[in-house]
Formats: structure tokens, C-alpha cells, sequence
């Protein structure tokens, strides 16, 4: 476990990340490719990644580089992950190649399996890391950005959640609210299931709070706690609806209505079901069946926050509106992706580890 200590300065400057991390998800994203573990909650992705990557010729890159440089292990540099990065790839590549050669040669030296790869010290030369951030800029090109939408619209249901926690409770409620994986008792924020453990004093020094969509089930640090502090949390993941349960496209058809636009309108912001109620023009306990659809549609979710049930869009809600704000789609005709054949190579399997060995030490990311 780890202990994270506030001071009531450290509450004050404790904020929220409005965006995903490029650098944070990627490397979360290359440890998906080397376990099964949460491989129902990404397999869509896997397979579409797994696809360009072949595609485009970086799988090999992918596993000869940036698998070995992001070791799904007890540790990887933190040189990787720069808070930079939180202001988007190009400031956080940036922040990469500009990182002193002592520091850089000091972190690649803790990766459990370093001997493995004799190249890895080398990334303390200017010329090496370039190739590293021209690798990550590709990869991210590829495997990242198609999903960035979907990302965005976790990211914004979570901070949906988080904010009314903060309205009703302060830093505090906010904390609070990251619980079952955390556990807020004041002035000490626990995080379970944390790779390595110990304390972390902020002193002053505030924490970002940042939410990751490919981060399974273990909150991540940075592991100098001379670094500023960030907390890299996981979005949660829920199994998609189950279509005999929520009667297939039936239930989508029940959508149709004045009411439920307006619930599903209501939830973009996040919206208790008085609020959605109230904005549908109708009873609390008649918005309850119109929630309840548009939950079994897979459109909205919903979570209880101390008395309340607040209802947020999932990614399919969000593109739903989006697309309908957008207005009318071009004719068909444009190709689509098809599932990914094994006969493409090894990444195309979804049920296959995309990695280069089994990885030494606890894991970082589970």
C-alpha cells in the first residue's frame, strides 16, 4: 500500500487532469500488449492496434524498442512519463530529449531485465533518444490517437463524477470519491494494490490527479518521490452490456423519444435523475425507465455518489450526439476495418501477447 501525506496546501493544490496524458497512455497501452489481464475490457482496440501496427511496419519496432524501454515490471524510467507531457506528445517528447544523460543512464540502469537489451543505455545519447521519440511519435500516430475521442468522453464522464464530489465535499470529497481502490483518511490518502508501497509526503507541492484510460486496476506513481507528484489512476471498465439481457438492438429502438434525448442531453454534463428528471419534464420515478434504457443501450452509465445516482455518458453515447450535432453523414461508401486475421501476423491476435519475454518483478500496471 501506499500512504500519500497532504498538508492542507497539498488539498489546496490538489487538481484534476482535464485530458489524457499521451505519454502516460502510452506507455499503459504497450503493457496491455503484454498480458491478457483486462484483455476483455481493450479488445477491440487490440485487435484494431494490433492491425496498424503490422500494417504500418512498427510491430517490429514496437517489440524491439519500446516494449524492452516500457517494461511491464516494477519499474520503468520515469524520464518516460515527464510532466510535460500533461501539455500534450510534442511538449512531452520534448521533455525526453532534453533530460540530462546522468539522470537517463541512472533509471535505465533499475530495469529489472537491462542486460537483456545492452542497447538500452544508449538511450543516453542525443541520437538514441531521438529514434525513442520518433518510435513513440509513430506509435502513438497509430495506436493512440484513433481512440483519442473515445478516451476523451471516459475522461470527461469521470471528471463529470469527480466534480460533483468536489462541489459537495471539497478536496476532500474528491478524495473520497476515489474509492474502493483508494482510501481517503485524513490527512493520508491510501492507494491499494500500489506496485511498490511506502510514503510519499507532497509538502506543499499540491498532486494531479490523473485519470488513464489504459491503466488497469493499479493506481501508478512515479517512482522518485523528488519528482512532482501526479497519481495516475484507472478509469473504470465496465462489460459491455449483454445483449440477451438488454435485448439487442431492441434496446437501442426504445431510444427513440423527446424524453430520452433530453435525459441523454442532461447526462453530457453530468446530471442526477432529479436533474434529469427535471430536464425531461417528468417524475423522478418515471425517469428511472428512461435511464434505464439508455443504460441497457450502452449510451449512459450510472453511479451512485453518496445519496444521488449521477448518470454520465460512456464513448457511445458521446459519439451518438457528437454524430448527431455533426449533422447529416456523407453517403456510404468509405471503407471500413475488419477484424484482424491471425494469417496477419503474430499482434493480430487478440488472445496473443504482443511481448519479447515475460517480464521480471511485480508488475507496474496489472
Amino acid at each position: 500500500m501506499l500512504r500519500i501525506h497532504f498538508t492542507e496546501v497539498d488539498l489546496a493544490r490538489t487538481r484534476l487532469a482535464s485530458r489524457p496524458d499521451p505519454l502516460w497512455e502510452i506507455a499503459s497501452s504497450l503493457h496491455r500488449f503484454q498480458t491478457r489481464r483486462g484483455r476483455w475490457a481493450y479488445a477491440g482496440w487490440h485487435r484494431s492496434a494490433a492491425r496498424r501496427l503490422t500494417e504500418s511496419g512498427l510491430a517490429p519496432t514496437v517489440r524491439s524498442l519500446l516494449i524492452p524501454a516500457f517494461p511491464r515490471a516494477a519499474y520503468y524510467p520515469d524520464f518516460l512519463t515527464p510532466p510535460e507531457s500533461q501539455e500534450g506528445l510534442a511538449a512531452g517528447l520534448e521533455a525526453i530529449l532534453a533530460t540530462p544523460r546522468d539522470r537517463v543512464l541512472r533509471e535505465v540502469a533499475l530495469i529489472a531485465d537491462a542486460a537483456r537489451h545492452p542497447w538500452l543505455p544508449r538511450l543516453a545519447e542525443p541520437e538514441q533518444r531521438r529514434t525513442l521519440a520518433d518510435a513513440l511519435r509513430a506509435y502513438h500516430e497509430t495506436a493512440i490517437r484513433p481512440y483519442e475521442e473515445q478516451m476523451q468522453a471516459r475522461i470527461d464522464a469521470d471528471r463529470a463524477v469527480r466534480a460533483r464530489a468536489f462541489l459537495d465535499g471539497g478536496a476532500e470529497g474528491l478524495l473520497s470519491s476515489l474509492a474502493p481502490r483508494m482510501n481517503w483518511r485524513p490527512p493520508v490518502l491510501e492507494v491499494e494494490d500500489h506496485m511498490v508501497g511506502g510514503d510519499l509526503y507532497l509538502n506543499g507541492r499540491g498532486l494531479v490527479l490523473l485519470p488513464s484510460y489504459f491503466i488497469w486496476h493499479s493506481p501508478v506513481t512515479l517512482a522518485d518521490p523528488g519528482l512532482p507528484p501526479v497519481l495516475v489512476y484507472p478509469l473504470l471498465h465496465k462489460a459491455p452490456p449483454d445483449p440477451v439481457r438488454a435485448g439487442g438492438t431492441a434496446a437501442l429502438d426504445t431510444l427513440l423519444g423527446r424524453t430520452r434525448t433530453a435525459v441523454l442531453l442532461a447526462s453530457a454534463h453530468g446530471a442526477t435523475s432529479t436533474e434529469a428528471a427535471r430536464a425531461a419534464g417528468v417524475s423522478a420515478a418515471t425517469v428511472s425507465f428512461h435511464t434505464r434504457a439508455l443504460r441497457d443501450a450502452g449510451l449512459i452509465e450510472s453511479e451512485r455518489l453518496a445519496s444521488h445516482v449521477l448518470h454520465t455518458l460512456t464513448p457511445l453515447g458521446a459519439a451518438l450526439l457528437r454524430e448527431t450535432r455533426r449533422g447529416p453523414r456523407p453517403a456510404p461508401g468509405s471503407p471500413t476495418l475488419t477484424p484482424c486475421s491471425v494469417d496477419q501476423g503474430i499482434v493480430c491476435d487478440e488472445d496473443q501477447d504482443f511481448r519479447t519475454s515475460d517480464r521480471i518483478g511485480r508488475p507496474a500496471n496489472p
